[in-house]
């Protein structure tokens, strides 16, 4: 009955609330009831090299030790052996824990009894339990079958360890990562959209309004304006600021998987569904998921989508149980979603749930006064990126950025300052002030027409009565198209250069020599 005590006793340990060393330890002392060891230890398998995890009788010494397989032939011989090994008092073999028994001198002797058992997890080797004595007829008599029996359970006490060291690792990992997400987010979202403008003062009143209620938002704007930076502030200003927003770009979304990445779906439910996946609104319930490029969600997909915003319901593909969630939604938009519903392409009764509140931000050219805010607020970034001294933009730099169209919006300012300074950086000794000017955005000053009405100036038409020269001709006749481009595009020099083939600047420079002016100016 001793040894079925002891087998409980151990299975037992196997589910108890024990750190890995107490459950070694404790697997050991349980060991000593059956087997009359001075010393026995656990080790495990790293490569060709064992490592003692626990022990009991050993010199403290002997846990920063490291025993290679191909120096100790015990040890091989255990590791390659498929049941316990004993091996002889006059085995020629010199025993790996000889002179490291504790409370005995290196020179007290050899080990006389030496026992030894592979540790396998299904055919995988992990390790191996040892075991030795002084007394050379210590292990006589012993049932090696009992002792195979011990060592499976050590073998699965051992993974199970692993098992649960890995998972405590894996989740104290992921946890970490999401709490530094979660304050990256915040401390995004926190972020007001930059600018004084009146445009920009009423979307944040607007922002201030909605964001404490748990209204669906439809956030539209060009490309580049920041709708993003809007989204993450309304999340931050609302009472689920504490719960994760996750994103998910609709844009990006093969329609084939659209419907899974959204709500999730079970095992089996398509060729390659092998296992059960989460959707984004299960992760997202409590807190708030934002929808981006809303505009390019798949037809098939909307009326899943409308379901949720009606009834709070979700149904993962394959499965025919429905889930409540509580979700925020938050959706963005560069299409103009009431065009789109005319050509069929988005539902009008989805248009008419996600719009409960609308939002647009503005595109920077009707908020022009708030671009040197914006200019001083990417130097400072740009500046810190690339551990730069001070950045200053010269006035030149500022005229430009004021007259420019900015069909990018924000983050064309951002990429032009960036390069900008990267190039004038190159200029700069040290950590001394970095001075963009206009050169560095690849224009110069007086590249920098306004946006407005042209006229040609008469100084170059030819004389009267002298027939003009073919430069002359060409010249009128690309003075002619470029007037007629501008004007076409109501004063968009980058919309004029884009029809007339040609870089903005080139443009620009190009304009200055045929002397074409904005009215008032050259």
């Amino acid at each position: 009955m001793k040894t079925i005590d002891l087998l409980i006793d151990i299975a037992l340990d196997m589910t108890a609330g024990l750190t890995a060393e107490a459950r070694y330890q404790r697997l050991l002392d349980a060991l000593k009831r059956v087997i009359p060891y001075d010393a026995a230890a656990l080790l495990r398998l790293e490569g060709e090299e064992m490592r003692v995890a626990a022990a009991i009788g050993l010199a403290p010494d002997a846990m920063g030790r490291r025993f290679r397989r191909e120096s100790h032939p015990r040890l091989d011989i255990i590791c390659n052996a498929a049941a316990p090994v004993r091996f002889p008092a006059d085995a020629p073999y010199p025993d790996p824990f000889d002179g490291l028994l504790e409370d005995m001198p290196p020179s007290g002797g050899r080990i006389h009894s030496c026992l030894g058992c592979p540790l396998r997890a299904g055919e995988t080797l992990i390790g191996a339990l040892t075991a030795d004595a002084i007394d050379p007829h210590a292990f006589d008599g012993l049932d090696l079958r009992f002792i195979q029996a011990v060592a499976a359970l050590a073998a699965a006490q051992m993974q199970t360890i692993d098992l649960i060291q890995a998972l405590a690792h894996s989740a104290e990992k992921m946890g970490l990562i999401a709490k530094d997400l979660m304050q990256d987010a915040r401390k995004t979202s926190g972020l007001e959209p930059i600018g004084r403008s009146t445009a920009m003062q009423r979307l944040r009143r607007e922002i201030e309004l909605v964001a404490p209620s748990d209204f669906s938002v439809l956030v539209t704007g060009e490309t580049g304006v920041g709708k993003e930076l809007v989204v993450r502030a309304i999340h931050a200003g609302s009472r689920r600021r504490e719960q994760p927003m996750l994103y998910l770009n609709c844009a990006a979304l093969p329609e084939a998987l659209a419907e899974s990445e959204l709500f999730g779906h079970v095992r089996g439910a398509f060729t390659s569904a092998v296992a059960d996946r989460t959707g984004k609104f299960e992760l997202a319930d409590g807190g708030t998921l934002f929808l981006d490029e809303i505009g390019e969600l798949p037809l098939t997909v909307q009326p899943k989508l409308l379901r949720v915003l009606q009834h709070g319901e979700i149904q993962r593909v394959g499965d025919g149980r429905a889930k409540s969630v509580d979700v925020r939604l938050l959706a963005a938009t560069n299409r103009d979603l009431e065009k789109e519903i005319s050509a069929g392409r988005f539902r009008a009764d989805l248009f008419h749930r996600l719009n409960v509140y609308p939002l647009r931000v503005p595109p920077l050219r009707e908020r022009r006064e708030d671009i040197p805010l914006l200019a001083g607020y990417f130097c400072d970034k740009i500046q810190r990126q690339l551990g730069l001294g001070p950045v200053r933009l010269s006035s030149d730099t500022l005229q430009c950025l004021n007259l420019l169209h900015w069909p990018g919006n924000v983050r064309e300012l951002e990429n032009v300052i960036s390069r900008a300074v990267l190039k004038a950086s190159a200029q700069t000794a040290g950590n001394g002030q970095v001075e963009v000017g206009p050169a560095h955005m690849g224009l110069d000053s007086i590249a920098c027409v306004p946006d407005g009405p042209l006229t040609a100036a008469a100084s170059v038409a030819p004389l009267p009565g002298r027939q003009a020269t073919l430069r002359e001709a060409v010249d009128s006749l690309e003075r002619d198209l470029i007037v007629q481009a501008v004007t076409r595009h109501h004063g968009n020099w980058a919309a004029a250069a884009r029809q007339l083939g040609m870089n903005r600047s080139n443009l620009f420079k190009l304009a200055v020599r045929l002397g074409i002016q904005r009215k008032g100016r050259v």
